[in-house]
């Protein structure tokens, strides 16, 4: 490290925790209409209040739990609605691929929570966070930051649905849905940092349109298969860049990175 440069601060698990829920603020944002229309719909859908706050409270998979009141409210049988639901959810197959590398060291304790905490905003910010350049042992507890913060306000939110539910009438056709769609392209626009993602990005929208119109949501689960077949063809026919040796730290003197970080011990993943 450069002498004029900046000492970077040793990561903590407060400050880990608390970047985590930082960085989850926006998309917070952005699911507030999606929780207060949930718990509109699943009143209005024939749920009692307890029942649509356990839905949010044990279930919490916010698209899940709004087709599954949709599906409830048009009389659909037991076994489409937790076939709908599975596919719908089938994403997190997808999603846990991708975190599995990283949080194979956690214990149980972590897992289970963290599993069942994953929705697809903490997805994408816990994803950016555990395959950034440093070596903080904590980046769990950022994970948790985001996963809690996430919790805790959908429910919040549900709770504010139910009771609008009750005193607002037709408050289901606001068109408060919309925020959903406007969230997830936020989500989505700040990965695309490579044209294989991008290609990926592409065919998989263009492939849910095409196949909307499939019965019990598949069509989502084929454009996410043709969407990630995509991505890993254009990835595996782009060249690798070849790395500068004339910038390499080894040759400047430099260190590998710039957070200092201490070996972690074996209480780095208890609460």
């Amino acid at each position: 490290m450069s002498q004029s440069s900046k000492p970077v601060p040793t990561p903590t698990r407060q400050s880990e925790f608390f970047a985590g829920v930082r960085d989850t603020l926006p998309l917070e944002i952005g699911a507030v209409p999606f929780a207060i229309i949930f718990g509109v719909v699943a009143m209005n859908s024939g749920f009692s209040a307890l029942g649509t706050m356990g839905l949010s409270l044990f279930v919490f998979a916010g698209s899940a739990q709004l087709i599954g009141a949709q599906l409830v409210a048009g009389g659909a049988a037991l076994w489409v609605i937790v076939f709908t639901t599975f596919v719908v959810n089938l994403r997190h197959v997808l999603y846990s691929a991708t975190l599995s590398p990283h949080m194979k060291h956690l214990p149980q304790k972590w897992l289970l929570p963290l599993g069942f905490w994953l929705t697809d905003e903490t997805f994408v910010i816990v994803v950016a966070r555990y395959t950034a350049h440093d070596q903080s042992p904590y980046k769990h507890w950022y994970h948790l930051g985001s996963a809690l913060f996430m919790y805790i306000n959908w429910n919040v939110w549900t709770l504010i649905g139910i009771v609008a539910g009750q005193t607002i009438p037709d408050m289901s056709k606001w068109g408060f849905d919309f925020a959903l769609y406007v969230t997830f392209i936020g989500m989505l626009i700040p990965i695309i940092k490579s044209r294989p993602v991008l290609l990926a990005a592409v065919v998989g929208g263009l492939s849910a349109v095409l196949f909307h119109s499939l019965p019990n949501q598949i069509g989502l689960i084929v454009a996410a298969l043709l969407g990630v077949a995509a991505g890993v063809i254009a990835e595996n026919l782009t060249p690798s860049p070849q790395p500068d040796l004339r910038s390499s730290p080894e040759l400047k003197g430099e260190g590998l990175q710039d957070i200092p970080v201490s070996e972690p011990s074996s209480s780095d993943t208890s609460f």
